[in-house]
């Protein structure tokens, strides 16, 4: 999604200039030409959208200092760029202390606008992804913080909303990696238990041995090896939020202790010789089909419906298009700031061609997809070219794969040498006769001179012919080399063939 930019100018000249400079940015504009008519644009529907202003200090009735004043009373995190004929310190530093973030002199460059801006909006994404870091830790991401723009993920945000309202035992349902935990805590987050201790535990990751113990906490020497008192998750989550993730994979016996805790809201400790009373909000998530489960003896009737009280099902990244452009978005930001990296955005062919895939893994897949994307980026966008895997699964695209070497077949090179090695994986051998006509692929062996080449640049080669041969599938080319494919991108990187197209 392009960024939102409000101008605010009087000059109708200078408005338009502004307006279609920053459309060739990449971002979409909206002018004015008021200070007022800003703010009135700001505080509609229309304006909600808006991350940046360009603002002229100098206007007619209210000028640029008064309406940065007025919008710091209801949007202060909102970035603004001031810009002045008047290119004095004073006026400068005026702007900056009312709260400006940057500023232009007019007349305005375009590189240094451009510049001006994507600073600002990096900084503004760092700052919000921060706020949603803290929210998240401190136990207080709210539905807001949630990246769900699509109609489908609406209707789960309002039954999200609702259920935190109660103490009633929620049930979220999904396939693995659609984001379960995160509308779990965002339930928390907007319930009277905000900012309490939220407890995550993945059911189907404990030893069966160690789940009594893990969640409902033992005394000391109650069993070989218990040598100190352990609390358990229940009662970690005292006062606070206990989720419960892949919950149909709990073994039977420990269902009825489950069960239990919810009905009475006392647990029994490995070893204690009396309940302990917990007070929780208890959040369970599956990906599996638990009323098959229980039809097959695998899940106990009764606790499934004490489970299932309020279920919310999140439905798969590939039924909720609309938010994969925004959660490449975050995650771009999010990776690049971690791995230092100056990657600012994406192109728009590539988030077309990522909206086009299915995303068997969801969320977790895009997510893991992008950190890698990000790792081989060498530029400051994204391209169809940072995602080799997707691009050979999508009808359409194709990656810039390095051409595999030519050799000219009329070359004649020394007897006796292994002149080239075929493309059909077998050596072909030349011996002073010309091996067809035209041209054929091929990695020569040797020089024109008669020497043996350096290795290097014949690993070039035959990385070039395996790119070329197994159309820039990665893995197979790694495989086909015997080499990991982390291996396979270090040497395309050291060996400068990431850039080069056929």
């Amino acid at each position: 999604m392009a960024p939102r930019i409000l101008i605010v100018e009087d000059d109708p000249t200078q408005r338009r200039i502004l307006e279609e400079m920053i459309k060739r940015f990449g971002c979409e504009a909206t002018a004015v030409e008021s200070g007022a008519a800003g703010l009135e644009f700001l505080a509609s529907p229309a304006g909600n959208g808006t991350e940046l202003i360009v603002l002229d200090l100098v206007m007619p009735e209210m000028d640029g200092l008064e309406f940065i004043e007025k919008l710091n009373a209801h949007r202060v995190q909102l970035p603004v760029i001031v810009q002045t004929a008047q290119g004095s310190i004073e006026t400068v530093i005026k702007a900056m202390r009312t709260g400006a973030d940057d500023f232009v002199v007019k007349p305005v460059s375009p590189e240094r606008l451009k510049v001006s801006i994507q600073n600002l909006l990096k900084v503004n994404a760092l700052t919000e992804e921060v706020k949603r870091l803290n929210n998240k830790v401190g136990g207080a991401l709210t539905f807001d913080d949630l990246i769900a723009s699509s109609q489908i993920m609406a209707n789960v945000l309002k039954l999200g909303q609702r259920g935190a309202q109660s103490n009633i035992p929620i049930l979220i349902e999904g396939e693995s990696g659609v984001g379960k935990e995160m509308v779990a805590r965002a339930i928390q987050g907007e319930s009277e238990r905000a900012r309490k201790p939220f407890v995550a535990v993945n059911c189907g990751a404990i030893p069966e041995n160690l789940v009594e113990s893990t969640l409902f906490g033992h005394e000391k020497g109650s069993f070989t090896g218990a040598t100190a008192k352990h609390i358990g998750k229940f009662q970690e989550a005292d006062g606070g939020t206990l989720f419960l993730d892949e919950v149909a994979e709990l073994p039977l016996d420990m269902q009825v202790k489950l069960l239990r805790a919810l009905q009475e809201g006392e647990i029994d400790p490995v070893g204690s010789r009396k309940p302990v009373k917990v007070n929780f909000r208890l959040i369970s998530a599956t990906n599996r089909n638990m009323i098959e489960m229980v039809k097959q003896g695998q899940f106990r009737e009764d606790l499934y419906y004490r489970l299932n009280v309020f279920p919310i099902m999140v439905p798969p990244l590939r039924e909720r298009i609309d938010d994969i452009v925004g959660l490449v978005e975050h995650f771009i930001t999010r990776f690049a700031a971690e791995e230092g990296r100056k990657v600012r955005g994406i192109t728009r062919q590539a988030a077309e061609m990522l909206t086009k895939y299915q995303w068997p893994g969801n969320v977790r897949q895009l997510e893991n997809t992008v950190f890698r994307a990000i790792v081989l980026c060498e530029g400051d966008v994204l391209t169809v070219d940072d995602f080799p895997q997707i691009a050979a699964l999508v009808d359409g695209y194709e990656v810039s794969i390095p051409a595999a070497p030519l050799q000219k077949t009329n070359d004649v090179l020394p007897s006796g040498e292994d002149a080239i090695i075929g493309i059909d994986d077998t050596p072909v051998q030349s011996n002073g006769a010309e091996v067809s006509d035209g041209m054929a692929l091929g990695i020569p062996a040797v020089t024109d001179g008669g020497h043996i080449r350096r290795l290097d640049e014949v690993e070039a080669d035959m990385i070039r012919l395996a790119l070329h041969r197994y159309r820039g599938q990665m893995s197979e080319v790694a495989r086909k080399l015997g080499i990991g494919r982390s291996t396979l991108y270090r040497k395309m990187r050291d060996l400068g063939l990431e850039s080069k197209t056929p």
